[in-house]
């Protein structure tokens, strides 16, 4: 018999488990980590970049781990979202940050 209960208005409504929920969490987390989501009392988002880079090589390990077992949709959402991903942690990266100073002049030489 299914329950026809209507849910309470903060209750959190159950979201089946899946691998491309599972994806799509991941997908979040690299976001924030970039700085796509404002934290409820910052002026600017938090970045992040070990993370976001820790979180976007996770998603390239599930891909590589779980080859030939996903649907083609699966595989689909896995590889847009690591070209998305990948393209918004590069241009993060090339964002100077503003507790860090910018590139060095081309004109100073930079040791290791």
């Amino acid at each position: 018999m299914p329950d026809n209960k209507t849910p309470e208005p903060n209750e959190t409504p159950e979201i089946p488990a899946s691998f491309s929920t599972l994806l799509l969490n991941l997908s979040a987390a690299a976001l924030a980590y970039l700085g796509h989501t404002v934290v409820p009392g910052q002026e600017k988002p938090a970045v992040n970049l070990p993370l976001a880079k820790h979180t976007i090589d996770t998603l390239e390990m599930l891909k590589v781990k779980t080859q030939g077992n996903l649907t083609p949709e699966e595989s689909n959402l896995l590889d847009d979202m690591l070209y998305q991903l990948r393209l918004a942690y590069v241009a993060a990266k090339d964002q100077p940050a503003p507790d860090r100073p910018s590139a060095p002049d081309s004109s100073e030489k930079e040791t290791f």
